[in-house]
């Protein structure tokens, strides 16, 4: 056989892994040629056949012998290039048959022979990442990061961007902001990577919750693409929630600035306004923005354009989400959200061919109504709950409860994960191990993020019957996912006030949260629950770690309480609680929420100047370890004074199951009405005020009266064994008997 005849039956035998086989070819062929027909590449796959069965020592001996035929340094130098490059092609063989074991054995023997290879450096950090063993200090990824930065060398950049790609989905993600600089100094494309960039920045912080590493690779994007507002769009964001505030403001503004197009000119503006409200200090700023931000948006639905690309659709859903923080005008708020869903449906339709009364009509072909519908009203429902907020996460505290008491035997659960999070989280966890069926919506293997077509149609395909949005506009995946009708019944209940989405047909509510002529201004069918919208069965404490000595407090002092992030901080409601506070003798004021420290105390003292308190009875807290800590450390206050006009929400929970009197203000919309309804459905109505002066008069009265303290504090106690606030599973079959009703008139027309 001539040599390519030879090379041509070891390797068939190769891969069928008969790696004896290939040593006898090898050997033979050694064998039966001439000494003055020496070839060296014999000795090189000889020695490999026998690595590849395990025989390392016979392998280096086989590789050693051969090189000491040779006495020319140049020539031995050669010799060794051929003998590695032979090495790293059976490596790249073995890593795409997912032999990820064999590949590394030969990459320590690579190591040995040549550790400064730059195909070997490439593929062992591969390598690494595919079996979980790449460390923050691994010298052979420094080594490539070092040779990279380089640029003196010939890459094969199908290698580099395999491992770069592949990098960006290995946490910890070691190198990951090194490897990346190293790239795109080095790509023919920068600006195209860049683009890619953006897209990986975006991932890392919202599916691993790496706002850090977002953040690094955004800066980097901005080297290429200084004025790209896309890139300025995410990192304003990105900057707000590692509380860069200040950083967050100057990036909204540049991107206010470079945009011109009205929808980025609205976009850029609503990321200002989120980044003013994020600041803690710059109230007055958000009021104006939010001025702005209202006449983009009526400009925008006056023009209603048409063809909108998908994220831009996407982000349309969420476009009024901060009116109910500044304004209790739930007509005007409720008239321009649902005229958003429209126009998103509108382009939505255009753009996939959908049209809502088609899908009702697939829907009702489905149903076997020919011989009985008894069948229908019968048989097992399939819900399924779709959302972010099934994790460590205020929606997700919340709806557990429902989900635990689901009566199994009547319902099936269907868990659509909207942006599974990728780093470990106990919560989500747990709600994936009561599913029936779980859809982890995410990254796709190729590193795209799951459109909404394709969840959409895991939906339809899993023949739900009801869905449950539990996010509502938190979250513009999820409204994408809703709009697009994969199931016969839609419903939105809990994470927010509803979308206005057309493909959604109803809102979860109750007696108390939404007024009674609410049916007027909702698109959404209202339906109302007998008694609660949201019940829990309790909530878990800690220790805490706050004591009223540690805050230079007195033992006799009047303590209040506000814990709420700079969304809801209206300065109106401000100035109503220091009113409360400079009636009160000795009394105190602690404020807590997610801002900046420095900030929201400035805000605040200017503020309590403005109203004549003594800026010394304010005591500003950091946020705690756990939410399990947080909850003990409210039982250092006497009142926790609620915000308005956007109520708490989980918070008020938290307040009243730790039996602390709560005031607050009633308004018309949902997030105006939350505490009331809580408060309601605990058995208490003191502290519930329905005008300003009523709020100020509450938080005085509640401050001097320590016998009224106490004495809620026992009815909210005993509230615990009796009040439906506190019995999810009494809520839950109601919640079970509302989806039986809805589905009984969807069967029955």
């Amino acid at each position: 056989m001539n040599n390519n005849q030879w090379h041509s039956e070891s390797y068939k035998a190769l891969l069928q892994k008969d790696y004896a086989e290939v040593t006898k070819i090898y050997q033979k062929k050694i064998d039966e040629q001439p000494e003055k027909a020496f070839i060296h590449t014999d000795y090189f796959y000889l020695g490999l056949a026998q690595l590849l069965q395990g025989q390392e020592i016979e392998a280096q001996l086989t590789w050693m012998n051969c090189l000491t035929e040779e006495t020319s340094l140049e020539q031995i130098e050669s010799w060794t290039a051929e003998l590695v490059n032979i090495l790293c092609t059976e490596v790249k063989r073995q890593y795409e048959i997912a032999e990820y074991n064999v590949a590394w054995l030969i990459c320590q023997h690579i190591h040995e022979i040549d550790g400064n290879n730059l195909d070997y450096l490439l593929l062992n950090g591969l390598i690494s990442l595919k079996r979980n063993t790449l460390e923050d200090d691994d010298p052979s990824f420094a080594e490539l990061i070092s040779s990279l930065q380089s640029s003196l060398h010939s890459w094969d950049f199908g290698l580099l961007w395999e491992l770069w790609e592949t990098l960006t989905k290995y946490p910890p993600f070691p190198y990951l902001v090194e490897l990346t600089k190293a790239c795109i100094a080095l790509t023919e494309n920068p600006q195209d990577f860049a683009y890619r960039l953006i897209y990986c920045a975006v991932e890392l912080a919202f599916f691993y919750r790496r706002s850090d590493l977002g953040i690094a690779l955004l800066e980097i994007c901005q080297t290429t693409l200084p004025e790209e507002v896309e890139v300025l769009h995410h990192l304003s964001c990105m900057y707000q929630d590692a509380g860069k505030y200040d950083l967050g403001v100057t990036t909204a503004q540049k991107n206010y600035k470079l945009s011109t197009r009205l929808v980025d000119r609205f976009f850029a503006n609503a990321i200002l306004l989120r980044a003013y409200l994020n600041q803690g200090n710059s109230w007055q700023n958000a009021l104006a923005t939010f001025a702005e931000q209202q006449a983009l948006l009526n400009s925008l639905i006056t023009e209603q354009p048409q063809n909108l690309q998908q994220a831009i659709i996407n982000r349309l859903y969420t476009a009024n989400f901060f009116a109910p923080y500044f304004q209790d005008k739930p007509r005007e708020n409720r008239h321009i959200q649902n005229q958003i869903g429209q126009l998103c449906q509108s382009n939505l339709k255009s753009s996939s061919n959908l049209d809502l009364t088609e899908k009702m009509q697939d829907f009702r072909k489905r149903l076997d109504l020919s011989t009985d519908s008894n069948n229908e009203l019968t048989r097992k429902l399939k819900i399924g709950y779709i959302g972010q907020g099934m994790a460590s996460h205020s929606v997700g505290w919340l709806a557990r409860w429902l989900i635990r008491h689901h009566n199994r035997e009547k319902f099936e659960l269907y868990g659509y994960f909207q942006t599974y999070r990728q780093n470990n989280d106990d919560l989500q966890a747990w709600y994936e191990q009561q599913m029936d069926g779980v859809y982890r919506a995410g990254v796709d293997d190729d590193g795209k993020y799951e459109d909404f077509d394709n969840l959409a149609k895991k939906i339809y395909q899993d023949q739900i019957d009801i869905l449950v949005d539990i996010d509502s506009i938190t979250l513009d995946g999820t409204c994408g996912t809703m709009a697009r009708k994969p199931a016969p019944i839609q419903v939105t209940w809990l994470g927010w006030d509803a979308s206005g989405i057309p493909a959604i047909d109803y809102f979860i509510a109750d007696p108390y949260v939404l007024p009674n002529d609410a049916e007027e201004y909702y698109q959404e069918k209202i339906w109302r629950l007998p008694q609660t919208y949201i019940a829990v069965d309790g909530f878990e404490i800690a220790v805490p770690s706050l004591r009223r000595d540690q805050l230079d407090i007195p033992a006799d002092a009047v303590v209040y309480l506000s814990a709420q992030r700079g969304y809801k901080r209206h300065i109106d409601t401000v100035r109503l609680q220091l009113q409360i506070i400079k009636s009160v003798p000795n009394s105190y004021f602690l404020i807590k929420g997610i801002a900046d420290q420095g900030a929201i105390q400035e805000y605040f003292n200017q503020l309590a100047i403005e109203e004549g308190v003594d800026t010394s009875c304010l005591r500003f807290l950091p946020p705690t370890a756990s939410e399990a800590i947080h909850r003990a450390n409210l039982g250092v206050a006497d009142i926790v004074l609620d915000t308005y006009p956007y109520n708490g929400a989980t918070t008020t929970l938290e307040t009243l199951w730790m039996c602390i009197p709560l005031v607050t203000r009633v308004g018309e919309q949902f997030s105006a009405r939350n505490s009331y309804g809580m408060m309601m459905n605990a058995g208490v109505s003191e502290g519930i005020a329905w005008t300003d002066a009523e709020y100020v008069e509450w938080g005085i009265k509640l401050g001097k009266d320590a016998q009224l303290r106490q004495d809620i504090a026992m009815k909210l106690k005993a509230s615990r064994q009796t009040s439906p606030l506190w019995n999810a599973k009494q809520f839950t079959l109601e919640m079970e008997k509302a989806y039986e009703q809805m589905w009984r008139k969807f069967v029955l027309g």
